[in-house]
């Protein structure tokens, strides 16, 4: 019964049950003084160990939709956490707007949680379950902490994963000093990518060019300067729908591309492959009969590699792109289009200003100091922190908004002055619309809006028209508002225009090919299955040229 009870509970109501793995749910107590006692006799022994260099707390968090539980101990303590929020009922009827379809509670204990209702639930029920739930996964990360900070002065770390934005990496970092990821960039080709099948192709054994380092710059920013890549992809993994197994070379370029990227450290999984289990046919450096896997050599020569520089100092970006955990939650909880999904829109922009030559930082939504930047991105973001909105007031370099930033309030409302809620832009978004697949609106200069477009009225200037002679980009070259989701053209033709318009040079970047700088080094990537040519120097296939920057 105790086991049964510790199990977490899908959002049809089943319990899912024991016989793989991350079968916890992170709200129950009894479960979280069990890690704890685990923790404190870990603690004890090898705290203090001369060999142990840093401490892993749990594995992958969030990996199997496991951050969302239905349970009775998420029950309990989301009555209770609603109640530290809001304290009276009255209020939290008037901030969650339960007047609408007579959804008035007259107690906490009334509240239930956001699953099996007659229709969709109330979207600030579904917003605050939400937060709930990552705020669940950082107090659960919490307990250990607590416990290991007493017993070892070693760095504590978690691994993230690919394009899982159910709870905010950014808060439970706060707790930790690094903050790694697993990078399988074939796997999350084939298992998270929106590109289409003849990309997939083409790159079906290299990677998405822009996926990892996406991640890389993400989890820098998650770190606070400090990211280690935990798992990396030695070969063939085995939970995508089609494993293929990498091109000669791209181990070697994933793992210098990590540490041009910021990466402290580059750990494979796995060692040696193990032959039972569910990831018996998960490729290691070493296979079942200890004999070298094909990587193996790859990983030797980035060690010679690396050998030859005395140290890859951190990027340095002059972009930044505001990332924001609760904006996707947001737009998953409301999406107003089956295809309208945050991280696809941030990916758009950002996979963009690489193919510009462009080297970017992610921020937090509460970023308080924009000063080393000369354009900030901020696609998507539902809401300003007010910590954002005064570093906004005092920042000297450009922004680009939109579309669908500043269009809610925290409590999933919609503004009274109407959206965008952000200052020195005189126009207001009248109306939205979610565009069907296929469905193209043309842009004047090249491109189209695509997903989604916003119409707007006021007094603006107006940057860039649609061809029906609709506002596409309308503010100023130093603070503009995009009003749509644009196709890869028009994003480009946006992105050109905004960066010319403010002194930022860039460059166009062969197909496939990608180039990071750091203080120290420039780095330009190959991801392509053929040689290309870039500003004078051949590039193999699969391979990388590296520069000093003087």
């Amino acid at each position: 019964d105790t086991l049964f009870d510790t199990l977490g509970v899908d959002r049809q109501g089943r319990t899912r049950k024991f016989g793989s793995r991350r079968h916890y749910c992170f709200s129950h107590e009894g479960y979280r003084g069990e890690c704890a006692r685990i923790a404190k006799i870990l603690g004890a022994r090898y705290g203090q160990n001369p060999h142990v260099k840093a401490w892993q707390i749990d594995n992958e968090y969030g990996c199997h939709d496991t951050t969302l539980s239905y349970s009775m101990a998420a029950r309990e303590r989301f009555i209770h956490w609603l109640k530290q929020k809001y304290q009276t009922i009255d209020e939290l009827n008037r901030r969650w707007g339960n007047v609408f379809w007579s959804m008035q509670y007259n107690r906490f204990e009334q509240i239930d949680l956001p699953n099996l209702s007659v229709t969709e639930p109330n979207p600030a029920h579904v917003m605050d379950f939400t937060r709930f739930s990552s705020h669940q996964v950082v107090a659960f990360n919490r307990v250990q902490v607590d416990v290991l900070r007493a017993l070892t002065d070693k760095p504590l770390i978690h691994n993230y994963m690919g394009r899982i934005l159910d709870f905010d990496h950014f808060a439970v970092a706060g707790d930790l000093d690094i903050a790694a990821w697993d990078s399988y960039p074939l796997g999350f080709l084939e298992d998270r990518s929106e590109r289409d099948e003849k990309f997939k192709h083409e790159f079906m054994r290299q990677g998405d060019p822009d996926f990892q380092a996406f991640h890389h710059d993400l989890y820098r920013a998650v770190g606070r300067g400090n990211m280690w890549v935990m798992e990396q992809q030695p070969g063939p993994v085995n939970w995508a729908p089609f494993n293929p197994a990498p091109l000669p070379g791209m181990a070697r370029l994933w793992a210098l591309e990590a540490f041009a990227h910021g990466a402290e450290i580059v750990s494979y999984f796995r060692w040696r492959q193990v032959p039972f289990g569910q990831e018996q046919m998960h490729a290691g450096l070493l296979n079942p009969d200890n004999s070298p896997a094909p990587v193996l050599g790859e990983v030797k020569q980035v060690f010679a590699d690396l050998a030859q520089f005395e140290c890859i100092q951190s990027p340095q970006a002059t972009i930044a792109i505001v990332f924001d955990y609760q904006s996707a939650w947001c737009w998953q909880t409301q999406p107003q289009g089956a295809d309208f999904d945050y991280f696809a829109l941030v990916f758009d922009f950002y996979s963009a200003l690489r193919s510009l030559g462009l080297t970017i930082d992610f921020i937090p939504s509460d970023c308080a100091d924009l000063s080393r930047y000369k354009l900030v991105v901020m696609p998507g973001l539902f809401a300003m922190s007010d910590k954002l909105r005064t570093a906004m007031k005092q920042f000297r370099g450009a922004v680009l908004s939109g579309p669908r930033t500043g269009a809610k309030t925290p409590d999933m409302q919609i503004p009274v002055s109407l959206p965008p809620d952000i200052s020195r832009l005189d126009f207001t978004v009248q109306s939205v619309e979610s565009l069907r697949p296929g469905k193209k609106i043309p842009l004047e200069g090249g491109g189209n809006f695509v997903r989604w477009v916003e119409n707007t009225v006021g007094e603006a200037p107006v940057l860039l028209l649609q061809m029906n002679k609709k506002p596409a980009l309308l503010g100023h070259t130093s603070n503009a508002y995009l009003s749509g989701w644009p196709d890869e053209a028009g994003m480009l033709n946006v992105l050109k225009f905004i960066c010319r318009a403010n002194h930022i040079e860039t460059v166009n970047m062969p197909r496939g090919v990608r180039r990071i700088k750091t203080q120290t080094h420039g780095f330009v990537f190959n991801y392509n299955c053929r040689p290309v040519s870039f500003e004078g120097i051949r590039i193999e296939a699969a391979d990388l040229h590296i520069y000093p920057i003087r």
